[in-house]
């Protein structure tokens, strides 16, 4: 299984609307696209303040490698990613298998 895991920091004139869209519309490709099992994500919440300036996290679960490689290229994450990226100041992607 692989985690692909992403931190968002979220241009200073993006709504609280705006971001729901963003999760919303990757949380549909749950489904969409073969081998993505599930996604998790949310706002960041701890005092330790080692976010730096990052405000959400998202995490999303490939059954193999290979299905991660495919939804990289896909249609419906490449349709998602122009709805988000241009809303990111700044992000941070990180795979990992377990």
């Amino acid at each position: 299984m692989v985690r692909h895991y992403g931190m968002f920091q979220f241009n200073d004139d993006v709504t609280e609307e705006q971001v729901a869209e963003c999760f919303r519309e990757m949380m549909a490709m749950v489904g969409k696209i073969p081998g993505l099992l599930e996604m998790e994500h949310g706002p960041y919440k701890s005092d330790e303040g080692l976010n730096e300036d990052f405000t959400h996290g998202f995490i999303m679960s490939f059954d193999t490698p290979e299905s991660r490689d495919a939804y990289l290229p896909h249609p419906e994450h490449e349709r998602v990613k122009e709805i988000v990226v241009p809303r990111l100041k700044r992000v941070v992607v990180f795979d990992f298998e377990v």
